[in-house]
């Protein structure tokens, strides 16, 4: 069996029995730039940032698709997103920074984030971001504080839990009431919160914002929430007279891991989503708001493929067969996290049988330091270099220098070109922060490299 047979996956394999991705031969790739690597296929993130654009629009013309910069945010990202004509969703000032260094407009960024520091709201306030998603009533006071002393007036959405629990992971659930995130409808909160905002001239207040979790793979939790926040709207109406401009559903939709993922396409599933608020909301008789979608993982999820180059093998008789390479938990922490299922290949040996079984450890002194577990592979050898799929999303972006392992470079590749978006970190960039207090100074030493 080989590794198309076994994955039910379309790859692209040149005359040298190597994978390829966008036109660029891996091994090539691995050897030019180092590995671990993060290769980036652009032309899949500007397909599926396409997909969701011409779906949304399709059956809800009054709409806008905002990239989630937490899956994978870098200024070169920045600029492909601004290119697909998508805006921006930040959720720390580092994230923000990173955005107006690349030239994102700040009007069409939107700043989320349970904790924004009064520092990180200032930023945002003097850089005229466009909106800001308030998450609590303690927020909802401080961003009035900070306009009045700014002389400024921010445009606020905030941020509903509308008691939805979606089915995936639990630490990607973030709609169910008991949660960090939002203000809660069943409570009482988000309807004091609404009414605080309209009785400040410091604040304009659009509308409101839910995200009920992410890796979802059904369209009935989100028609679920839209049906809580529907009678919230008429609530709201109802006591203040305020109607929403905009309604914002954040993003969640799962991609494919392993061939047991069953995601809904894109294109079926934004087109869905925006037919159930668009049909909600007509039959309650509510004018239709802008809405607004918030993609991360379902836009680099699958675009994402991380290059290792296989060291060590170690065969334990009777129980299992451990192939190590040069990363690990350090640049792909999802599976000690969330215990997330992925897939890999030999990249050289594409058309080879998969005669072994093996599971993949990482370099990180640690026992959950494992990336795939027990997987069909073909004979291994120190020096192959593997690819492990779908890490376009929440791998760089949570990656860390556990063991004081520099973090990758990422490269961006398209049309059998490959440039580099991040540079591989250093030795000399991992302490170019740390400080020796005088009293523990000794002599120093030259370092051969």
């Amino acid at each position: 069996m080989t590794p198309s047979e076994l994955l039910q996956r379309e790859f692209s394999i040149n005359d040298k029995g190597h994978l390829e991705i966008g036109g660029c031969d891996t091994v090539d790739l691995a050897e030019n730039f180092g590995t671990p690597l993060y290769v980036m296929d652009e032309s899949k993130i500007r397909e599926n940032c396409r997909d969701y654009m011409e779906s949304i629009r399709k059956v809800y013309p009054d709409s806008e698709v905002v990239y989630a910069g937490k899956a994978f945010l870098t200024k070169a990202i920045c600029c492909l997103i601004y290119q697909e004509g998508l805006g921006l969703d930040v959720v720390s000032g580092g994230e923000l920074y990173t955005a107006l260094h690349a030239g994102f407009p700040p009007e069409r960024i939107c700043f989320h984030g349970n904790n924004k520091s009064r520092e990180e709201l200032l930023f945002a306030l003097r850089n005229g971001v466009g909106q800001i998603i308030v998450d609590s009533l303690m927020e909802l006071e401080t961003l009035i504080q900070l306009a009045n002393e700014t002389k400024t007036r921010p445009r606020v959405i905030l941020r509903l839990n509308p008691g939805i629990e979606a089915h995936t992971h639990t630490y990607n659930q973030t709609g169910q009431e008991d949660s960090k995130f939002g203000m809660g409808i069943n409570n009482g909160v988000a309807l004091q919160a609404v009414k605080q905002a309209l009785s400040s001239p410091q604040l304009k207040l659009l509308g409101f914002h839910s995200h009920i979790g992410s890796q979802i793979f059904e369209i009935a939790p989100f028609e679920a929430a839209i049906k809580v926040i529907g009678k919230f709207l008429l609530k709201v109406r109802k006591a203040t007279g305020y109607t929403a401009q905009v309604l914002d559903l954040g993003g969640g939709l799962g991609v494919r891991y392993n061939k047991d993922d069953r995601p809904v396409p894109i294109r079926e599933a934004v087109f869905r989503i925006g037919q159930v608020v668009k049909d909600n909301l007509t039959a309650i008789n509510y004018p239709l708001p802008r809405l607004i979608l918030e993609p991360g993982r379902s836009i680099v999820g699958t675009a994402g493929t991380t290059l290792y180059t296989i060291g060590n093998i170690k065969d334990l008789p009777g129980i299992r067969k451990y192939v190590a390479v040069d990363g690990g938990m350090a640049d792909n922490p999802r599976v000690a996290l969330y215990q997330a299922v992925y897939e890999a290949v030999i990249a050289n040996k594409m058309e080879e049988h998969l005669t072994e079984v093996a599971t993949i450890t990482g370099k990180c002194c640690e026992s959950g330091d494992m990336l795939v577990w027990d997987m069909p592979i073909a004979s291994p050898n120190s020096g192959d270099i593997l690819a492990i799929f779908s890490t376009g999303a929440y791998n760089y972006s949570m990656a860390s220098n556990y063991n004081r392992i520099p973090r990758p470079a990422v490269i961006l590749v398209a049309d059998g070109q490959a440039d580099l978006i991040i540079a591989r970190e250093t030795y000399e960039q991992l302490v170019q922060n740390d400080l020796i207090p005088q009293r523990l100074r000794v002599n120093p030493k030259i370092i051969a490299k």
